[in-house]
Parts: structure tokens; C-alpha cells; sequence
């Protein structure tokens, strides 16, 4: 069975800056591409970034580019997502997930739990 967990969240003042973890378990974690969403209040889930299986590949929402970066430790089973110069509209529910294949794609099959991000002005 798939599992993540993300770590990391917290409050924060605009212009700081904020790494999330997602440790997975249950399969082979090189094998397979990662990506981050969020959720803000009252507002559907969005694509953040996304990064393919051997790290080769990344994307990013455009509102991100330059201030986000993906990246990931396959010897840690570990993505993660540094956030610098945070804006409060960042403030959201940030999830980490997975699809069954190695490519960036629309389509993941695995979900965390979520780790909140606050970002005071």
C-alpha cells in the first residue's frame, strides 16, 4: 500500500520561506514521478509542481515559477518542495501525491494527508 506523509508546514511571515517533506513507502519510489498541490480555503485543489523519476524533469505552476523549487532524494524516498519569498496567497493545504507511471502526468492515483501552509502579512 501507498503511503505519504508530508512535513513541514507552518506559519510564516510574507517573504519567508518554507521546505515541505514527503516521505512514501510502499512501492518503489524511483520508479515513479511525484507532484505537489494545494488547496486554499473555498478554492478547488491545484497543481504546484510536479518532477519526473529520476528528477530529470521538472514543472511548475506559472504563480510559482522562481520561488519554488521541487526536487527529490531517491536514496531518502523523499520529495520535497522548497518555498522561498511566500506571498499570503500561497496559504493553502499543500498535498504531495504520485502517479503509477514515471512521466509527469494529470492523473495521480496517491494522496497525503495535506500539511498546512500559512503565510502572515
Amino acid at each position: 500500500q501507498v503511503q505519504l506523509l508530508e512535513s513541514g508546514g507552518g506559519l510564516v511571515q510574507v517573504g519567508g520561506s518554507l521546505r515541505l517533506s514527503c516521505a512514501a513507502s510502499g512501492r518503489t519510489f524511483s520508479n515513479y514521478a511525484m507532484g505537489w498541490f494545494r488547496q486554499a480555503p473555498g478554492k478547488e485543489r491545484e497543481f504546484v509542481s510536479a518532477i519526473t523519476w529520476s528528477g530529470g524533469t521538472t514543472y511548475y505552476k506559472d504563480s510559482v515559477k522562481g520561488r519554488f523549487t521541487i526536487s527529490r532524494d531517491n536514496a531518502k524516498n523523499t520529495v520535497y518542495l522548497q518555498m522561498n519569498s511566500l506571498k499570503p496567497e500561497d496559504t493553502a493545504v499543500y498535498y504531495c501525491a504520485t502517479p503509477d507511471q514515471p512521466y509527469i502526468t494529470s492523473e495521480y492515483h496517491y494522496w497525503g494527508q495535506g500539511t498546512q501552509v500559512t503565510v502572515s502579512s
